[in-house]
């Protein structure tokens, strides 16, 4: 089987829902965050202060590669991850995308207490999330799949890709 990729801006769901399809399709999860801050030895927020932005996404796309050339895979993917068009054209390649979308105000709802999202450290979070998602919304639109999870379960999410990949 492919690798079964989830995007979308944080806070949509991905991490959760990619760990619930890893147990109902018995597939090994991967939290792309994770990873990295494994490999840098660092926390992402670290990464983001010490060594930029940029850093990251290098960090980012190098373990995508690698990540690309396995198979039955659940990668949860960070919520930039899209924006750059060469990524898209590797998760396209490898495996299944699918975009977990969420309003913005629910996406600050399910982050507003959370200090681990260095962009969303700032004065007005809210403003940053409908920005970014402003920005990135077309990267986001050339997901194959597209769920939106304001309403539904991270048990409705995940059932929702199982099915979608049965009919693939």
């Amino acid at each position: 089987m492919k690798n079964i990729y989830l995007v979308g801006f944080m806070g949509t769901g991905k991490t959760e829902v990619a760990q619930l399809l890893a147990k109902s399709l018995n597939k090994q999860f991967v939290e792309m965050d994770e990873e990295i801050q494994k490999q840098a030895g660092k926390t992402i927020v670290d990464i983001f202060s010490q060594d930029g932005e940029a850093t990251f996404r290098t960090y980012e796309k190098d373990l995508l590669k690698s990540l690309s050339l396995k198979e039955d895979l659940i990668v949860s993917c960070g919520g930039g991850l899209v924006c750059d068009q060469e990524n898209l054209e590797i998760l396209n390649g490898s495996g299944l995308v699918f975009c977990l979308k969420a309003k913005p105000i629910t996406i600050y709802e399910r982050l507003k207490d959370d200090t681990t999202r260095p962009l969303l450290c700032v004065k007005d979070p809210l403003a940053k999330i409908e920005g970014l998602l402003e920005k990135r919304k077309s990267y986001y639109d050339q997901a194959r799949f597209s769920i939106d999870t304001d309403q539904l379960t991270k048990t409705q999410v995940a059932e929702s890709i199982i099915a979608t990949i049965k009919d693939n």
